[in-house]
């Protein structure tokens, strides 16, 4: 059995998220893996002020999703790879959608959140590393 057949990236336009990308591509070439970049929206965040946000902002974060996915998907030339655009709670959304592609390893970016920050907010990545059944790769 060939190890990381699916990679799944969990991609949030950030420095970190681009590091995670590049350490998936290099796993990918090695291994031959397919991968799935997805980033999620998370409007959930905007509706949890009690304000209604204007449409135009949800509409913004989607566009900038899907332009993120296609820049990041000419970044890995020569690979199999996708990109999709989720909704939803951003952890929560990405265990779901490496056990929907049957992903065998999920390669996230680390936020580097001081430790304070951290303990009031929690990360994406720690909670993904918490709920995930497969490997999860923290790029710091």
């Amino acid at each position: 059995m060939k190890m990381f057949q699916k990679i799944l990236v969990g991609y949030d336009g950030s420095e970190n998220g681009k590091r995670a990308l590049l350490v998936a591509g290099d796993l990918a070439r090695k291994f031959s893996s397919k991968v799935f970049v997805i980033e999620v929206v998370d409007e959930n965040s905007l509706y949890a002020t009690g304000i209604l946000p204007p449409s135009s902002i949800v509409e913004e974060m989607w566009k900038k999703a899907k332009t993120d996915i296609d820049q990041v998907i000419a970044l890995l030339p020569g690979i199999d790879a996708t990109g999709d655009v989720v909704s939803g709670y951003p952890p929560s959304v990405i265990v779901e959608y490496a056990l929907k592609v049957g992903a065998d390893l999920i390669v996230v970016g680390s936020r580097g959140l001081s430790t304070f920050k951290r303990i009031l907010l929690g990360s994406v990545s720690t909670a993904v590393v918490q709920e995930s059944k497969v490997p999860v790769l923290v790029v710091k």
